[in-house]
């Protein structure tokens, strides 16, 4: 079964340790820029419902701004209590400078 991406967002001026929330056929994601690589991940905390935009990220997470719940941005596993229930992640790729992500999967 061959993957049906879907354009997102430009990484242009889209610096290392960021994220952008954004609307894409009316789901609500994040974008992630960490280790070398961008996600695609729901934004929504799995424990405490709320936005993870405002979130730090790093190394490869996101933590939630509520409680501190991080999240592995490649797995969406929680790495953390308060949380124990995954986020939603989207197989993504770079294609001429612009996030692309499944949101079939």
């Amino acid at each position: 079964m061959s993957k049906t991406m879907t354009r997102i967002i430009s990484t242009e001026d889209f610096p290392k340790d960021s994220s952008k929330p954004v609307e894409v056929e009316g789901r609500k994601l994040l974008v992630c820029h960490s280790a070398d690589a961008f996600f695609v991940v729901d934004n929504k905390c799995s424990h405490a419902d709320e936005a993870l935009d405002c979130g730090r990220v790093r190394r490869g997470w996101v933590s939630c701004p509520i409680h501190g719940a991080r999240f592995d941005l490649a797995t969406g596993a929680a790495k953390n209590p308060p949380a124990i229930v995954p986020i939603k992640t989207y197989p993504a790729a770079v294609v001429d400078g612009w996030v692309e992500a499944d949101l079939s999967a």
